[in-house]
This record gives structure tokens, sequence and C-alpha cells, in this order.
């Protein structure tokens, strides 16, 4: 990440710092400052010493709003609770390693558009947000994350979670449009388990949460259909994100929510 305030992050420039890098050899112009002159009375060579530049992270935490987010099954939370979750817990790791996150929850426009800062009051707002914020209405997630790309100035962290109910080709061209800006994206992809299983044993009436239009069916006749379409919605989807070098997350509800932030934080560290 970049920045001016000491994190804990590795940085993409060399600077001025207290941990060592490398060395490279001297080039006219550069800040004699940095010559290593026992390097020179040994080998009678001029070589400078770089440093790694002090660092901070700017991390956007962005909430999916819309009416399918209230979807959930006999038992368990919301899509939208299950997010807010992960979001809090997020948002309070960041802040905790005195870095700066912000949130912006969208539904069919942005509802609440908090900047990043470090200071610890900050947390409160961006929990009050999530305590008041209500899944409602259509998805206006494309074009908050493309306003957030052009509105990013510094490489930043930009976490999505979302059940990603709308075009895929259009939920694409958002993180290519983040990853083209420099951006780390990740993202939270959001599912009630009975909208994978589809165990359905009767003839039921299905509601489209963000708009008014419901339809009776036996989902015995629909499955091998409902299917065959999920499979490849999903697999557009990893194979784009894959493609942008975007971090793809699949998250059940029924999963511990504790578990799929360990796995996710492990495996972005083993990965530096």
């Amino acid at each position: 990440m970049e920045g001016s305030i000491s994190g804990r992050h590795q940085s993409p420039h060399r600077g001025a710092s207290v941990e060592f890098a490398e060395y490279r050899k001297y080039v006219p112009g550069d800040d004699i400052r940095h010559f290593d002159w026992r390097v020179y009375a040994r080998s009678d060579r001029y070589y400078m010493k770089e440093f790694e530049a002090d660092t901070n992270l700017r991390c956007y935490l962005v909430l999916d709003c819309s009416g399918s987010m209230a979807f959930h099954s006999d038992q368990l939370d919301t899509k939208f609770a299950y997010a807010r979750r992960l979001v809090a817990t997020l948002a309070y790791l960041v802040m905790k390693q005195g870095d700066a996150v912000g949130l912006t929850c969208s539904a069919a426009t942005i509802v609440r558009d908090i900047p990043p800062r470090r200071n610890v009051s900050h947390l409160k707002h961006i929990f009050d947000a999530l305590s008041t914020s209500t899944p409602t209405g259509e998805t206006g997630l494309v074009k908050a994350l493309h306003d957030l790309a052009e509105k990013i100035r510094r490489r930043a962290l930009v976490l999505v979670f979302s059940d990603l109910f709308t075009d895929p080709a259009a939920v694409l061209s958002c993180f290519q449009h983040l990853r083209y800006r420099k951006h780390d994206v990740a993202v939270f992809h959001l599912f009630d388990p009975s909208e994978i299983n589809f165990q359905f044993d009767r003839p039921i009436r299905f509601s489209d949460m963000e708009r008014n239009f419901s339809i009776v069916a036996e989902p015995g006749l629909i499955y091998a259909r409902y299917r065959e379409a999920l499979d490849a919605y999903l697999q557009t989807l990893k194979h784009g994100c894959n493609e942008f070098k975007v971090d793809y997350r699949q998250v059940t509800t029924d999963k511990d929510y504790e578990k799929i932030l360990a796995e996710f934080l492990l495996a972005r560290l083993h990965a530096r």
C-alpha cells in the first residue's frame, strides 16, 4: 500500500525507513547520504542502500444493501445480517492496526458513504451506519463500484460484500475498472444455502425481492435448468475474477463467519 503514515504493510516503493531493502548501483544524481562507504572500501565500487518506504493502508468496505440481501431460509440470518458481521469485524481489525477504513452502503443509490479515517472514534460512525442500514430496493452496486474507482486517488484495498444479483459482465467490468486503477480488490459473494442446494419439496412462489414480480413453480421441474444457469453464472464470475486478479470468496450464511475471515486473512498473509 502507498502512503505517508507508518503501517504494517509491504510497500511497492523504496524510500526512507529503518528497514533495509537492498543494494543497487550508484547513478549520478543519487543522494550520497545513502552511499555505502564500507562496500566501497571492500570492493572499490559505488553502491547505494535502499529501504522500504513507510506505508499505510486505506480500506474501503462496500456493503450491498439491495432487497435481495434480506433473503434467508429458516433459522439462519439474512445475507445482509451476515455481511454486517463480516464488515464490522474487518473494520475493527483495520482500525486496530492503525490503518484508515471507510464504508459505502449501496442500494439503488449510495445510502451511506463514510470516507476512510484512522481515529478510533471514526469506528463508531461505521458501526452506527451498519446498525441503521436496511436492505431494500434494487441493486446499484455496479454504479457504486465504478464511482468508487474514479473517486479513490491513491492505491487502496476494496472489499465488496454482496450477493451479486446483477449481470455478471457488468460486475466484472467494475472489478476490471478497480484493478486498472491499481486497487487491491476482494469480494465476498454471499449465498443462503437454499440458493445453492435448491432443496424445495413442493410447489412454491418465488418472489423477486428487488422488483414487484413473482412466479409459482414446481422445484423438481426447474431444478436442472436452475443448476445449469447457476453453474454458468458462477463459472463466469470466477473466471473473470481470476483474470482480473480479484480475490473471490464464495460464502454461505450457514458457515461460521469467524472461520471465513480467518481463512481470508491467512490466505492473504501467505500470498505476500
